[in-house]
């Protein structure tokens, strides 16, 4: 064991988390700060609309960003986004007015679109499938990790110097995880850290149709295959919650249940927690599930589905008096969102091959976004006659259709069509 790093693919994927945390806190960083902005540089909900629709249409560039990383490898590609978005973030504090800020959105998106299909690739590459579902989740809570700690972070900065430093900080600590990225890792197969045991235990863990073709992944193909809109539709239907909970859930409780900086600094950090819990319970049902003889694909078909379940606690968000029970009813919605969204992000590594999966997460997160896209563009144009009642009611049913998607569209690529049996778990 010279020189040898015990258990070194869960080490590489908490570096992976931690790129995550600061991909997803320089992503809330606006949102968090949008009160302030908003009101600094005059803007309105309509142009405030347009500015997150920006960072939609370029997160929506994921599929390239897939195809980077497949072609070109994580470390490099990683870090040369990672530095993209770190610089792009700094500069947000130096916008004078709204179409600076939309242009830097776009640009920001663009490069932050990386972060799930690095995530992805990483899971698939580092890890045996039976420790897929809790890689995935452990990675996953970077996202909501990263949200939770941008409402402190920008309020103390805010209330420190001002907003625009609030960029400037969270870009800086960006640039500091490319060193250590840069640093520390490598692929399983060139890592000198990585003892002969536990390469064979990734490498025997794999399975062998979802091994690497050796050649480039094509789009147009995957366009083609129903597992993949079997990911791609549920997503579409499912991140909206996550755009909301990360743009618009701040601005909700300044204008609707008139919380100061402070109170959003105390509370609006609370419902990216419970999406932390989330991000391990989605894992935990499924492997719960597989003991008791459910299939890897059904397994994780029952957990998305018990998440859209527990979404519908949403609908009520807008309609109870009290804004901590409705905090507490966005708390079970950041809960539910990451215990469906990890299930069905992890199912890229389980139906496509391993030069497919990065350009699979980032397909798949272009409907994402797109779904995110056109909800907050909705919210944008509406908010101000209709409220934010149905779109609270919106996104407690939209991830019932997700499920039956799901449901109907995935095929098991380990079990042949006409063998295929209805598993039920037993309880």
């Amino acid at each position: 064991m010279n020189g040898k790093i015990r258990a070194l693919r869960w080490w590489i994927i908490g570096l992976v988390m931690l790129g995550a945390i600061l991909n997803y806190l320089t992503r809330s960083t606006l949102g968090v700060a949008a009160p302030t902005v908003l009101a600094d540089l005059h803007i309105g909900p309509k142009e405030y609309s347009w500015i997150t629709g920006a960072f939609q249409l370029g997160v929506m560039l994921q599929p390239l960003c897939g195809y980077v990383l497949d072609s070109i490898g994580l470390k490099l590609g990683f870090a040369l986004f990672a530095t993209a978005w770190s610089l792009i973030t700094m500069a947000h504090g130096f916008a004078g007015n709204w179409q600076v800020l939309l242009g830097l959105r776009g640009a920001l998106g663009a490069a932050e679109g990386c972060a799930q299909p690095a995530g992805m690739k990483a899971v698939s590459t580092w890890f045996p499938a039976k420790e897929r579902g809790f890689a995935g989740g452990f990675f996953n809570i970077g996202a909501s990790m990263g949200a939770v700690l941008a409402p402190p972070l920008v309020a103390w900065s805010i209330l420190l110097w001002n907003w625009r430093a609030a960029f400037m900080v969270a870009g800086g600590l960006g640039l500091v995880w490319v060193v250590l990225w840069l640093f520390a890792y490598q692929s399983p197969d060139k890592h000198k850290a990585l003892s002969d045991s536990e390469r064979d235990l990734i490498v025997s863990g794999q399975e062998t149709h979802l091994e690497d073709a050796g050649a480039r992944p094509s789009m147009l193909s995957l366009l083609g295959r129903r597992n993949f809109w079997g990911i791609a539709l549920p997503r579409f239907l499912a991140d909206p919650t996550w755009g909301t909970l990360s743009f618009w859930v701040p601005l909700y409780l300044t204008t609707v249940r008139h919380f100061d900086l402070k109170q959003i600094a105390m509370f609006a950090w609370l419902p990216f927690v419970a999406a932390d819990i989330g991000c391990l319970f989605g894992p935990a049902v499924v492997l719960f599930l597989q003991k008791r003889g459910v299939s890897l694909i059904d397994a994780r078909r029952w957990a998305f589905t018990l998440g859209a379940v527990l979404m519908t606690g949403m609908m009520f968000v807008g309609r109870v008096e009290s804004p901590y029970l409705a905090i507490a009813l966005l708390c079970v919605g950041g809960f539910a969102h990451q215990t469906l969204s990890v299930t069905v992000i992890t199912m890229s590594s389980d139906l496509f091959r391993r030069n497919e999966v990065a350009t699979v997460a980032g397909m798949g997160g272009f409907f994402g976004n797109l779904g995110v896209l056109i909800f907050s563009l909705l919210i944008g144009g509406f908010v101000a006659t209709v409220g934010y009642d149905p779109f609270f009611v919106a996104l407690g049913v939209l991830d019932l259709a997700g499920a039956v998607l799901l449901w109907t569209l995935v095929r098991d690529p380990a079990i042949p069509p006409a063998a295929k049996p209805v598993t039920v778990p037993a309880l």
